[in-house]
């Protein structure tokens, strides 16, 4: 196994845009009543009378931004009313100027409305496609038998949670199994296809005696589902893993994804296996594949990446240098390993345009009583 050596970390941050479905920031809240108090307060207090009563029909349309019908039918009210004040000396609006702003506030009712009743019914979708999607990829289990876990993915999709990406942790009675792979494309499209294999790892962890059995297995799903589908050549690229019953050793088949990385102390090492042909292209016909094996000492995690982390480049054109970042972050905590990877990554490459999973395994079986 070749060693790298350690490099400073650097550190980066996961920004969501409300534009793109988080709640409206404060400040678009506080946007329309600080307009019309701004309006009022620069009309007392200037020594000669502005002009500036038509601002307040914009304060409507804001508060369709981000307030119901009801405060909106107020502050549309309040609009109105103020131009009537003679204290704010906002001009002397005609009859036309009161019929356009009054006008522009109903019409903000009825928009704040169909926007009201739409977030509803979007919250509610979005809530079942969630649902959905977490039945496919469910949540990793913080410890699968003598193995804990921790998790990251990130769909390259925005407004999803399973894309292309997949991994699975499964204890079955031949020991406790685990998989990452990549599917071909990526976001919606991927999904069933996702779907596919896992539910036929499952399956494969329950009743294929060693590891290279439960990677034909998957093969002949993808050979099996592209069959079905026309002008369809499906492939998948995989990386599985068999622990023994201590959790001193564990077995790797290698189909085309990234090979695991070993963190013992303040090293990050490649593993050294055979690597196999991606799935979907005929594994299940030959009997050739094997396992490797590799011993662990206590202490030692896997690390397990997509092709969406060691495949991200920077503003130059290189690659992240996933190892050489491991090592520096190896004093970390397994739990916050992947969000901090993570974080390092999009501060590498900010607009990472694959999908993002990183598994990591600590063999830590519990002690003998």
């Amino acid at each position: 196994m070749r060693k790298v050596p350690a490099l400073s970390p650097r550190r980066g941050e996961d920004r969501r845009s409300w534009l793109s479905g988080a709640p409206p920031p404060r400040w678009v809240r506080v946007l329309p009543p600080a307009l019309v108090v701004a309006i009022c307060a620069a009309t007392v207090l200037s020594s000669r009378p502005q002009d500036v009563g038509f601002l307040l029909g914009a304060v409507p349309p804001l508060a369709v931004l981000s307030y119901g019908p009801l405060a909106t039918a107020v502050l549309g009210g309040a609009v109105v009313a103020l131009l009537h004040v003679p204290a704010l000396h906002l001009g002397h609006p005609g009859n036309a100027d009161l019929v356009t702003v009054s006008f522009v506030a109903a019409l903000s009712v009825l928009l704040s409305f169909v926007r009201s009743r739409r977030d509803v019914q979007l919250g509610r979708e979005r809530t079942v496609a969630e649902a959905a999607q977490r039945a496919v990829v469910p949540p990793l289990p913080e410890r699968v038998g003598a193995v804990r876990c921790t998790g990251l993915y990130r769909a390259a999709q925005r407004g999803t949670l399973v894309g292309g990406d997949f991994f699975d942790v499964r204890d079955g009675p031949f020991g406790v199994r685990a998989v990452m792979g990549d599917v071909q494309g990526h976001g919606l499209a991927a999904v069933s296809t996702v779907a596919s294999l896992l539910g036929a790892y499952r399956e494969a962890v329950l009743d294929q005696p060693d590891l290279a059995s439960v990677a034909r297995r998957l093969d002949r799903r993808l050979l099996v589902d592209s069959a079905d589908a026309r002008h369809a050549e499906l492939f998948a690229t995989a990386a599985l893993l068999e622990f023994s019953a201590d959790a001193l050793e564990v077995r790797v088949v290698v189909c085309g994804n990234p090979p695991p990385l070993l963190l013992r102390g303040a090293h990050a090492t490649e593993l050294e296996v055979t690597p196999w042909t991606p799935l979907g292209l005929g594994l299940a016909d030959s009997g050739a594949i094997e396992a490797g094996a590799v011993s662990l000492r206590p202490g030692d995690r896997l690390f397990l990446a997509s092709d969406g982390v060691v495949e991200a480049r920077d503003g130059s054109g290189a690659f992240y240098p996933l190892a050489e970042r491991l090592a520096a972050l190896a004093g970390e905590d397994s739990a916050a390993l992947p969000g901090l990877v993570w974080a390092d990554l999009v501060r590498f490459c900010p607009d990472v345009q694959d999908d993002v999973t990183m598994l990591v395994l600590t063999p830590s079986p519990p002690p003998v009583r």
